[in-house]
């Protein structure tokens, strides 16, 4: 019997649907499915609502959404190593490999193992403040990116890359992203995109006050020190866009490799180039 955990993002317009056809496809299957017991009594199908369902075995998550439930669900069963099959239900699914027009098929390679995974290297973001040891603060499979919040001024950021201190910004922030993270919030500031098979860590800043900062490509395994030298104190470190903490003047953060890869359910049906063609350059 397979086990398989649904995390339906319930704010999407047609979850629910979603939600019911995949319960219906499964219903005579040698499948156990398992849903967060919030999400099971928001969809009326509380008989697979799962109490502590973060600790049950499981040999897949399904993710029902865009690329930001996909990559909730990757950091929610990252500690697990359980891979995650997204189900597009956002606008954009950059990383989701299943569209609602095939659901049932898709699914159906799943029960047959006709699928396989790819490993995304997940990043972990620290934080270490004066005279006091580092501070894990989380994971990320996009970006851990290091900004200003509200309306205050250009931060004065400092960039270390394996102890050698590489340059000063004055700019908005730092993105520190992996090259799954190359499609996202780089992208908007300029970065390059770079196939996710390729082991790298970018570094691009945002909104740089000079001519002179550009984008840098570095190798996985180098350790990122990023120094905050600023008088406000509306700075934030967040992961993935969703999670975020807040710092101080004279903070410094770490972004290194994580332990282990994130685990992404991809079909021999699509591959990077095509995604990139038809929903990156969609007008080409």
């Amino acid at each position: 019997m397979q086990r398989i955990a649904m995390f339906p993002n319930i704010d999407k317009q047609d979850a629910s649907k979603v939600v019911e056809r995949i319960v219906r496809f499964f219903g005579d299957k040698d499948v156990r499915l398992m849903i967060p017991p919030d999400s099971a009594a928001f969809f009326h199908c509380e008989g697979y609502g799962v109490p502590d369902i973060d600790e049950q075995p499981m040999d897949m998550a399904l993710s029902l959404g865009g690329d930001g439930t996909l990559l909730g669900v990757c950091r929610r069963v990252y500690e697990k190593n359980v891979p995650v099959c997204g189900v597009n239900i956002g606008t954009f699914g950059f990383l989701v490999d299943i569209e609602l027009t095939e659901l049932e098929s898709k699914l159906e390679k799943i029960l047959c193992g006709d699928y396989h995974l790819e490993e995304r290297m997940v990043i972990s973001g620290f934080v270490q403040s004066e005279e006091k040891e580092e501070c894990f603060l989380g994971h990320a499979i996009n970006d851990v990116v290091v900004t200003k919040g509200g309306a205050a001024r250009m931060l004065q950021l400092g960039l270390t890359v394996n102890g050698f201190h590489v340059m000063d910004y004055k700019a908005d922030g730092l993105i520190v992203s992996t090259a799954t993270g190359s499609t996202a919030y780089s992208l908007s500031a300029g970065g390059p995109l770079v196939n996710p098979k390729i082991k790298a860590l970018l570094m691009t800043p945002i909104c740089p006050h000079t001519f002179n900062a550009r984008p840098i490509v570095m190798d996985e395994n180098d350790e990122i020190r990023i120094d905050v030298a600023a008088f406000h104190q509306d700075i934030i470190v967040t992961f993935d866009g969703q999670e975020s903490f807040h710092i101080r003047p004279g903070d410094a953060v770490f972004v290194r490799r994580a332990p282990f890869p994130a685990k992404i359910v991809k079909f021999d049906d699509k591959n990077y180039y095509q995604t990139i063609r038809t929903k990156l350059l969609y007008n080409a």
